[in-house]
């Protein structure tokens, strides 16, 4: 979707680190600067990177280069072969919910299509591709029996992508809940914790002898924030409380699903795929610099944090509101599982202010957002922007290639330098085919070049990233926004399902092939 209208609908999606710079957009990028920025304003234009500092990046021999997709975008075969009915499903099937009337009933095709485009990560040097399985399609209703042509499928997928020597990055829930657990409440419903957890060990018990790396939820913040916080996702509650509900019991699953996939595959390594971006304070006071550690917190670390030490972070004004999440005396030892390795987006970054002064939103409805000018809740009491001082994706976020070091680096001095997967990055540009049938999208390379640039700059200061996942493989449905938005380093042609590689996702080949960027 319209990634710009995805995060500012609420404090991020792509969530957010303290990165406790100081000053205003002028004071930030001076400091950057003299901080030994890499090359920020390369050339005139904010945030870039210096063409040298991308000339010298290098990678570590075993660098995993890899792409990634998830299966209600690219699957299609909504209905076929045993698989029930999801709330995406659902979703895209109400008037007025996608744009253009879109749906994923067919997407990419890639149910059908798995081996072309396993083919295309081969031609490209790929060494890691991260799916998302559909939970509706290994059991059409969230419990009871397996539905074997559904576990079919990922077992076909999964071989392939070994045949082609290609590791199975496993992203077991990408936001498609199965639509009767949803009519039993859906995620605040405390006992999707144990339903999950069922399915989990399901996957790894079928899987687990070929599979080593799992990660049970794709950005839990955003699709508990955005489906039952303010509803612009499925099922379209509005209801800060029921956020808090859904955010705890996705931390109960995310616990549960860690000792089921163990117990169920001695294989196993066990991680995440959240959503982050760093945040900087708006200004130097005391008050802002407060709330970007709120804003970190809430939308950065609000699932890890639970995963690694047991406990919520400091997130809120006042005390952790544990009545109104639903926790219950030894929550903390279920949430509490030490992740083998810890997977985040990068996307762009935010400024943050507080918003304490600021009236409390009436009665139940929508809470603050980031285009309001009051506090988002009046538990967190934090205002967020999103900068325009870097140039713009097609889809309007900011390019600042330095948020990814600042991110990275963030997290591994929070975390004991824990090992890293990058499990997104990309941008959006609608560059189609040629008359020479080539897509050239020249935009889209720059952008890898200049984040991996700084990635590779966040690992000889001694970030331990193993792997970077390029969103997407191909073009997808984009959510609320349909087939608008194009994503992918593979062109896709919605009306026959052809795909083409674009130019960018040529150049990403070689540099899989040379671990460099100046290829």
């Amino acid at each position: 979707m319209n990634r710009r209208v995805f995060v500012r609908n609420s404090v991020a999606a792509a969530c957010g680190g303290a990165v406790l710079a100081g000053g205003g957009p002028e004071a930030r990028g001076a400091a950057l600067l003299r901080d030994g920025g890499a090359g920020q304003e390369a050339a005139g234009v904010p945030g870039a990177v210096a063409e040298e500092e991308i000339g010298a990046a290098r990678f570590p021999e075993g660098f995993l280069w890899g792409m990634a997709s998830a299966a209600y975008q690219v699957e299609g075969a909504w209905a076929e072969d045993g698989k029930g009915e999801s709330n995406w499903d659902r979703f895209t099937h109400t008037v007025g919910k996608v744009k253009g009337g879109a749906t994923g009933d067919v997407a990419c095709d890639q149910y059908h299509r798995y081996r072309e485009d396993i083919a295309i990560l081969k031609r490209l040097n790929q060494k890691s591709y991260r799916f998302s399985t559909s939970w509706a399609r290994v059991q059409p209703t969230g419990t009871g029996a397996v539905n074997a042509k559904g576990i079919d499928h990922y077992s076909r997928l999964v071989d392939a992508l070994l045949e082609a020597g290609i590791r199975p990055f496993c992203t077991i829930y990408h936001w498609d809940l199965p639509q009767a657990l949803e009519e039993r409440g859906g995620w605040p419903n405390r006992d999707l914790a144990g339903y999950y957890a069922e399915f989990a060990g399901t996957l790894a018990k079928h899987l687990g002898d070929r599979v080593t790396t799992w990660a049970p939820f794709n950005m839990p913040w955003t699709f508990t924030y955005y489906g039952y916080g303010v509803g612009i996702f499925p099922p379209g509650r509005a209801n800060f409380g029921e956020f808090l509900k859904a955010a705890h019991t996705v931390n109960l699953a995310q616990g549960e699903a860690f000792r089921a996939i163990k117990a169920a595959s001695s294989k196993a390594t066990v991680g995440s795929a959240y959503g982050m971006a760093p945040a900087y304070p708006k200004t130097e006071s005391a008050a802002d610099r407060a709330a970007t550690e709120r804003y970190h917190a809430m939308n950065n670390l609000y699932f890890l944090e639970p995963a690694m030490r047991g406990a919520y972070p400091k997130a809120f004004v006042g005390e952790v509101p544990y009545a109104a999440m639903g926790f219950k005396p030894g929550d903390e030892k279920i949430m509490k599982v030490g992740l083998d390795w810890v997977g985040f987006h990068y996307y762009t970054r935010r400024v943050v202010s507080d918003a304490g002064g600021a009236a409390a939103p009436a009665g139940g409805g929508r809470f603050g957002t980031e285009t309001e000018s009051g506090s988002r809740d009046p538990l967190t009491a934090i205002h967020v922007e999103m900068p325009t001082e870097g140039p713009l994706t097609e889809a309007g976020l900011e390019i600042w290639p330095r948020g990814m070091y600042d991110l990275v680096m963030q997290i591994s001095r929070e975390y004991d330098h824990p090992v890293i997967e990058i499990s997104e990055n990309g941008c959006c540009y609608l560059d189609a085919p040629d008359a020479r049938g080539a897509v050239p999208d020249a935009r889209r390379t720059a952008f890898h070049r200049q984040h991996l640039a700084e990635l590779a700059r966040a690992i000889r200061d001694g970030a331990k990233v193993r792997a970077y996942h390029a969103w997407s493989l191909v073009d997808n449905f984009e959510w609320a926004d349909g087939y608008s938005q194009r994503y992918g380093m593979t062109y896709v042609d919605f009306r026959d399902q052809r795909r083409t590689v674009k130019d960018s996702g040529l150049w990403y080949g070689r540099v899989a092939g040379a671990n460099r960027l100046d290829v």
